[in-house]
């Protein structure tokens, strides 16, 4: 995949993130930062970071629970380490984090 598809991929999906997450209501701080990167800061000060990877081509996760990379197939974005959908992960890892469920429904 080339670089240009890849990051118009990835730079979409980190927006349908970030909108649902915005609309959610959830009681969490969420701020863009440059280069493709998004980070939701939470009342007890973990944080989840989700960014974009050009050189791998991946969407890394970054989650008190562990690190996780995402590929794009399709129109889903499938975990490398054990095929989970990167959708299900951050509302995992949201819930592990904040005691809050977030429903992440991005039409993966």
């Amino acid at each position: 995949m080339e670089e240009r598809e890849f990051n118009g991929l990835a730079d979409a999906m980190l927006s349908s993130i970030e909108k649902v997450i915005d609309e959610s209501g959830a009681d969490l701080d969420l701020e863009v930062k440059p280069g493709g990167v998004l980070e939701l800061e939470f009342d007890n000060g973990s944080k989840i970071i989700i960014n974009r990877h050009t050189a791998a081509r991946e969407i890394w996760v970054a989650a008190k629970s562990g690190g996780y990379h995402f590929k794009p197939e399709g129109n889903r974005w499938i975990a490398s380490r054990d095929g989970a959908e990167l959708t299900a992960v951050l509302e995992r890892c949201i819930l592990e984090q904040s005691g809050v469920a977030v429903k992440l429904a991005l039409g993966e």
